[in-house]
């Protein structure tokens, strides 16, 4: 359903349907066909669905996670979002969408909380296992968990139990800082048991990560589509 389109400097898989959009922000996989899949699914349900592609071209189709993950560690966070920035206005501008939410996986769900604190546009945020440690790797600029203050758009994160990329004291700091603000309704979806990454397919051999992303998945659909219809 899919096609890829060229936004300025960078490339993007679009599935255009109308003048509901999401900008979708890939985990490690990058644009891979789960991804694709999500965006196509969005389609399906009256939604535009644009994707930043974090790694240019490669993605789990034509690249190991090993590879993928030491591109991620070379990723700069100003370069990143004034991508993704450009990918918002192309939805507004020019595919003319009214509406216009954001929603991330592990990587892509901390610059969800970074693109939203900074564009006052953006009508929802969906975080999916959001990689928000409160120690900053090498590679990010920003604090996400803090930076989560300034989001004006109702926000719903799903949070795994047993993540072990972000601490569960991480992540309550992260729902204190959510509910703290005075404006944007927080939906909070938590797993117990659950791994790092649950939507990815590729963890899907473990019953507590399926059944995580069975019981999430169609809740923050319906929440996308009540959010930018």
């Amino acid at each position: 359903m899919g096609v890829t389109v060229t936004v300025g400097q960078q490339d993007a898989y679009l599935a255009r349907v109308g003048r509901a959009g999401m900008l979708l922000l890939p985990m490690i996989t990058g644009i891979g066909e789960q991804v694709r899949e999500w965006a196509d699914e969005l389609a399906g349900e009256g939604i535009t669905a644009l994707v930043w592609d974090p790694f240019k071209g490669r993605s789990t189709d034509n690249a190991t996670r090993e590879e993928l993950s030491g591109m991620l560690r070379e990723m700069d966070d100003d370069t990143a979002l004034a991508e993704q920035q450009e990918l918002l206005d192309y939805l507004v501008d020019e595919l003319g969408c009214s509406k216009v939410g954001v929603i991330g996986w592990c990587l892509g769900g901390r610059f969800a909380f970074l693109l939203a604190a900074r564009d006052q546009r953006v009508s929802n945020v969906v975080a999916f296992h959001p990689t928000v440690p409160s120690r900053l790797p090498a590679h990010h600029t920003y604090d996400a968990i803090a930076e989560a203050a300034g989001i004006t758009a109702p926000v719903l994160v799903s949070y795994p139990g047993a993540d072990a990329a972000v601490p569960n004291a991480d992540f309550e700091t992260l729902q204190t800082v959510l509910q703290a603000r005075t404006i944007g309704a927080t939906f909070t979806q938590f797993f117990p048991g659950a791994d790092h990454g649950f939507s990815d397919k590729s963890r899907h051999g473990k019953d507590v990560n399926a059944d995580a992303y069975r019981l999430a998945w169609p809740q923050a659909l319906a929440f996308m589509k009540s959010t930018v219809a």
